[in-house]
């Protein structure tokens, strides 16, 4: 077994998902049909930027996709 041909597995929002291909944060939401805008993520606890939302998502990350709410 290669090394590409391992899945891929990642929690999202509580939710674990494996995906047999490697993929970017902006495919991996649109797979899960979740927003590209308005949204901030964080990988591990850690705030991860937009700017980064092209590299490869990581084996075992633990994303949060995180959304605005307005009131108080």
């Amino acid at each position: 077994m290669t090394l590409s041909s391992v899945p891929i597995g990642v929690t999202v929002n509580g939710d674990e998902h494996e995906f047999a291909e490697p993929l970017t944060i902006r495919e991996l939401l649109e797979r899960l049909d979740l927003p590209c805008r308005g949204v901030a993520l964080a990988v591990d606890g850690a705030v991860f930027p937009k700017s980064r939302w092209d590299e490869p998502v990581g084996r075992g990350w633990q994303i949060e996709v995180l959304t605005a709410v307005q009131g108080g």
